[in-house]
């Protein structure tokens, strides 16, 4: 029993990390996008000047 416990433990963390992994990629993206749009407005500004 305390191996199934453990094996259950491990891929609760694996699962756990994998979740952690998506949500750090996930804000890098929209960081990303945040930073694009705001220089996209900034260039489309400058350009209509």
């Amino acid at each position: 029993m305390a191996k199934t416990n453990n094996k259950k433990e491990v891929n609760k963390s694996q699962k756990l990390d994998a979740g952690k992994v998506f949500t750090k990629v996930m804000a890098a993206v929209l960081a990303l996008l945040m930073v694009v749009s705001v220089a996209g407005t900034l260039i489309f500004y400058l350009v209509q000047q």
